[in-house]
């Protein structure tokens, strides 16, 4: 299968939706089911292809609802994700299988742990995830509680400013100068990961070089800002709320999957620590690694360790 066949597929759920997904890493490897950030979806997990192939694990990355390639489910909460996981990895024959959620795919993987049975789940992981607002709404920043805000009370101001916003970044990111640097990026990007690792992975890397700086930014700008707002900014207006909400639809309390691993940095002030803090105090089974020194921006050279701690041959098969 081409790799723009991998990133490109969809599944009809029962209720007839359709959900979009993409594959990375090793396909006869042990199963992940990856929860992108927000606003995103499901090509975010590029980034971790060849994490995953170095590990030898099946990445399989959803679009939620109204993002990418998935069919907007009007009055959805964040419970009603994990029958559509169930119905997706059925439809996969996965009896068992991991889930990892970043940023805010993490309350996702929460209502995982929260709704699929234990025998399914082999892992649960939220690295940098979104927080909890009822630990304090205070803890976030004014930008933050002011799109909680408008979501709530003016949804449709909020979707217009969303989709204003991603024309004109578009725009900017493509204009000479900041496509430039983005270039310069990319380079520096490659040279740190040769360096990194020079006998590890070279025929990935040997692939990767195929392609040049600058389609590899055009594939950088459209999985970051085209592809997720491709049916414009209605989900994300939906998920603004959702996130934010005092009520995720289950209690922390009542999350019985042993254990749910998670992976913050305390000066994350995207998601901010005290909340993450909060939500591990309230969870019955949980393992969590905090890192002092970084933020929401840094935590991505911990992604591999986290990996290989979530997923392993003796828990996935």
């Amino acid at each position: 299968m081409s790799t723009y066949a991998r990133q490109n597929q969809t599944f009809t759920l029962p209720d007839g939706r359709q959900l979009g997904y993409a594959e990375y890493g090793d396909h006869n490897g042990t199963p992940l089911l990856y929860f992108h950030g927000y606003p995103s979806c499901r090509l975010e997990a590029y980034a971790i292809d060849d994490i995953a192939q170095r590990h030898n694990t099946r990445i399989l990355a959803l679009d939620r609802p109204g993002f990418g390639l998935s069919t907007p489910q009007p009055n959805r909460s964040i419970t009603d994700w994990p029958a559509d996981v169930s119905a997706f990895a059925k439809s996969m024959q996965l009896s068992r299988f991991a889930v990892l959620g970043a940023s805010g795919g993490g309350p996702y993987a929460l209502a995982c742990a929260h709704g699929l049975p234990q025998e399914t789940l082999a892992g649960v992981g939220l690295f940098a995830s979104g927080p909890p607002w009822v630990g304090g709404a205070h803890y976030n920043s004014i930008y933050r509680r002011v799109a909680r805000t408008m979501a709530i009370y003016w949804p449709t101001g909020l979707r217009i400013l969303f989709d204003v916003l991603v024309r004109v970044s578009t725009w900017v990111v493509h204009s000479g100068p900041v496509s430039r640097r983005i270039d310069r990026w990319l380079e520096q990007e490659d040279k740190n990961k040769e360096d990194s690792h020079q006998d590890v992975n070279k025929t990935s890397a040997m692939i990767t070089h195929k392609k040049t700086t600058a389609e590899r930014r055009l594939e950088l700008v459209h999985a970051l800002l085209e592809e997720p707002f491709a049916q414009g900014g209605k989900a994300a207006v939906e998920e603004a709320r959702l996130l934010s909400s005092n009520d995720w639809g289950f209690s922390f309390e009542s999350v019985r999957h042993n254990p749910v691993i998670i992976w913050h940095g305390a000066k994350d002030t995207n998601a901010p620590v005290e909340l993450i803090r909060y939500m591990v105090k309230k969870l019955p089974h949980c393992i969590y690694h905090e890192f002092k020194d970084d933020t929401h921006y840094t935590m991505f050279k911990h992604f591999e360790g986290a990996m290989e701690e979530l997923v392993s041959e003796k828990k996935c098969r």
